[in-house]
């Protein structure tokens, strides 16, 4: 059986400060005097996940920046140890400074000690920029904005997140006319707290390349093709999907039903402090769980690669050794459909 850790792989959806380690969580609130919020305790629903995340979340935003670079630099170094050649965390710099020139020192301080981490280590680093839901669409704007200044130089992509049921995605078209017109990928959630009609509002109001869970269009087959068709990108989170009541157990998720029907997917840990695993962690549970064999695991990695804003040469790369963590022999005996093809020469 191959080592997954050895897979290439790009993390796509994962939050900043929900990706915090555990051991960090309970230095930082110790430091403050106060007892750290328990890990992934008790939660059940989108409701619970909330008020869990935003206490994490203040001991960083409110600490002092030294905080904030260690989050960043433990985190890509979590991802390396799990595989990833490539990450993309998403972060608001708004929420740490209501300034737009201050958020975008914040911005920065992020994507150098990124980019100065992932480079001691090998791989490559990249910034999502979201926008908050349950904020004014003005805050929206101004953070596409940031984005866009930002847009060649470390960000690469502009979500948007919270509860869809409750805050649908028109208000926010302008905000990612922005993003799209600097060139930054679009990747809001969609299709976790709402059905399949956020799926398409997605799609059809803010350009979506990629999407955050997505995992309920599976409800509705025409959806589906429509995504196979155009190939839009759903960075899916099995363990955040069943922790948060998206769906009823690991046994039932449609990630399987979604690759079956050609929907390409990528596998992400959305918010490990939370949640539990890490990316490593989901590949496995794809494994056992979804019995996916190496060439669709494989596939998914590519995947993750292709879809996500690295650079070409990390593309080229990561695909050339995802080729190689395949040996010709099972590469002839992969049902069709299902190969994960070598890379071609542009």
């Amino acid at each position: 059986m191959r080592c997954l850790a050895r897979l290439p792989k790009a993390h796509l959806h994962l939050h900043l400060e929900g990706a915090m380690r555990p051991s960090t969580l309970a230095e930082l609130a110790g430091e403050r005097g106060e007892q750290p919020p328990s890990p992934g305790g008790g939660l059940t629903s989108f409701e619970d996940f909330g008020p869990l995340y935003r206490a994490a979340a203040r001991l960083v935003r409110e600490g002092p920046r030294a905080n904030l670079l260690r989050l960043v630099r433990e985190v890509v170094e979590d991802a390396a140890a799990d595989g990833a050649v490539w990450i993309e965390p998403h972060v608001n710099p708004l929420t740490y400074e209501a300034d737009p020139e201050a958020a975008l020192d914040v911005l920065d301080a992020v994507i150098d000690e990124g980019r100065r981490t992932a480079a001691r280590l090998g791989i490559g680093f990249g910034v999502m920029l979201f926008a908050r839901r349950n904020a004014d669409p003005s805050e929206a704007v101004e953070t596409a904005r940031l984005a866009a200044r930002r847009a060649d130089s470390g960000v690469v992509a502009f979500g948007l997140a919270g509860d869809e049921a409750r805050y649908p995605p028109e208000p926010f078209a302008e905000a990612f006319t922005i993003a799209r017109d600097a060139g930054l990928i679009s990747a809001p959630h969609a299709g976790e707290l709402a059905g399949p009609a956020g799926v398409r509002a997605a799609l059809d109001t803010l350009g979506a390349q990629r999407i955050a869970h997505g995992v309920r269009a599976v409800e509705d087959p025409a959806l589906v093709a429509r995504l196979a068709a155009e190939g839009v990108v759903l960075d899916v989170c099995p363990t955040s999907n069943v922790a948060l009541g998206v769906v009823k157990s690991l046994s039932v998720h449609p990630l399987p039903v979604l690759l079956h029907a050609g929907v390409r997917c990528t596998l992400n840990a959305d918010d490990p402090l939370l949640f539990g695993p890490g990316l490593l962690e989901e590949y496995e549970t794809a494994r056992t769980a979804f019995a996916l064999n190496d060439p669709q695991l494989a596939a998914t990695a590519r995947t993750s690669i292709e879809s996500s804003g690295a650079p070409r040469a990390i593309v080229e790369e990561a695909i050339t050794r995802i080729g190689d963590w395949l040996d010709i022999s099972d590469r002839a005996r992969t049902p069709p459909g299902q190969e994960v093809p070598r890379r071609t020469q542009p």
